[in-house]
């Protein structure tokens, strides 16, 4: 079906919250779209500015992520996540993504909404969908280290003066956790849902229980971004494979049933998020 664009998502989501799923290798994407179509859900494809960097350019696997979504039955967007530069978005942009992030919360406040401003500009005078991040500057993390929180009338006021779209928030997640014990702050996500005028979204939900990230979406988050998760069933899958079968060499015998569990794993999210029984 055509590409859908995220506000329409949020909207076939609802009353549960939007599942986006990042994207490395084609199996992600493959699998991520197998899994929206079983679950009939909405979804997200993300491409993140790192996975850019590691394919050495965005275009191959954007490409075939433009060309998984437009093939499928299931409604999904194709999204850049943390681009820090804006050439990476125009590049995006130019090969049909209409959906993008720009992370500019290693700035300081006032040239985060300098820079989100220029390019949000950009992006609306050619239809695109933009988020953003708010926090505080907190090492590797930026605004997802674990103390780190979004104070809501800065928010209030920082998508008054960028106009974005979705604004990301930091409320107690933190990215790449192995382990699921983040402890959300649900009354901050209710605060920042009611003043906020647009779309909560939730980075580092690999690291939250199931629990919280329902409860992250009845307080009012909108969109839970999930990788990690992802990557730790498909490394584990193809480790358990070449253990026991250490003279495999043909990549198809171990990605096969790797792409297989990440959609098992992602149709877990997308039936949690929807508020049905995993």
């Amino acid at each position: 079906m055509p590409l859908i664009a995220i506000p329409d998502l949020i909207t076939a989501a609802r009353p549960g919250g939007l599942g986006a799923f990042n994207v490395i290798t084609l199996e992600h994407a493959e699998a991520i779209a197998a899994a929206a179509e079983s679950a009939k859900r909405p979804v997200v494809l993300q491409l993140s500015e790192n996975t850019a960097l590691y394919h050495r350019g965005i275009a191959p696997l954007a490409l075939a992520c433009l060309r998984i979504a437009a093939d499928s039955d299931a409604a999904i967007a194709v999204h850049l996540d943390h681009a820090t530069t804006a050439g990476l978005i125009h590049t995006a942009v130019d090969l049909g993504i209409r959906s993008v992030m720009y992370d500019g919360s290693a700035l300081d406040y006032a040239d985060n909404v300098a820079a989100t401003t220029a390019i949000t500009a950009w992006c609306h005078e050619r239809g695109v969908h933009i988020e953003a991040e708010l926090g505080a500057v907190g090492g590797k993390d930026g605004a997802h280290a674990p103390g780190a929180r979004t104070d809501p009338d800065e928010a209030v006021e920082f998508v008054r003066a960028t106009g974005v779209d979705a604004l990301a928030v930091a409320v107690g997640s933190s990215h790449a956790m192995h382990t699921r014990t983040a402890e959300l702050d649900n009354d901050l996500i209710a605060h920042l849902a009611a003043k906020v005028p647009v779309p909560l979204v939730l980075h580092g939900s690999s690291g939250v229980p199931d629990h919280g990230l329902r409860d992250a979406v009845e307080h009012g988050m909108t969109k839970i971004n999930i990788a990690t998760r992802l990557n730790i069933r498909m490394t584990s899958t193809i480790r358990d494979h070449l253990t026991n079968a250490p003279d495999l060499s043909d990549p198809r015998k171990y990605l096969t049933p790797a792409r297989a569990a990440v959609q098992s794993e992602v149709e877990h999210f997308l039936h949690l998020l929807a508020g049905s029984p995993a």
